[in-house]
């Protein structure tokens, strides 16, 4: 049974890092995708980030390009989101999720860790 577990999330004044993980297990993932998404209380959930475990491409939302860096640790069957220069906007709860290379939707996903970055 595929599992992902999200962590690193906390409380940050603007301008500051955070660092959140997601460790996965339950298969193997050498032909996923592992993204990042987040939701703001009273928004949609939206993409943030994305990596293929294939052959490391990634790609960002505009609101996040230049900020966070997405990456994986194959040893350790993880994922990171780094996050720098955090601004108010981008408090949320930060989900993981996962889908294999050849799918459109992300049929796994984590329970979300809680971003708060205050002003």
């Amino acid at each position: 049974q595929v599992q992902l577990v999200e962590s690193g999330g906390g409380l940050v004044q603007a301008g500051g890092s955070l660092r959140l993980s997601c460790a996965a297990s339950g298969r193997t993932f050498r032909n996923f995708v592992m993204a990042w998404f987040r939701q703001a209380p009273g928004k949609e959930r939206e993409f943030v980030a994305r990596i293929s475990w294939t052959d490391g491409r990634t790609y960002y939302a505009d609101s996040v390009k230049g900020r966070f860096t997405i990456s994986t640790d194959n040893a350790k069957n993880s994922v990171y989101l780094q996050m720098n220069s955090l601004k108010a906007e981008d408090t949320a709860v930060y989900y993981c999720a996962a889908r294999p290379s050849t799918a459109y939707s992300y049929a796994y996903w984590g329970q979300g860790t809680q971003v708060t970055v205050s002003s």
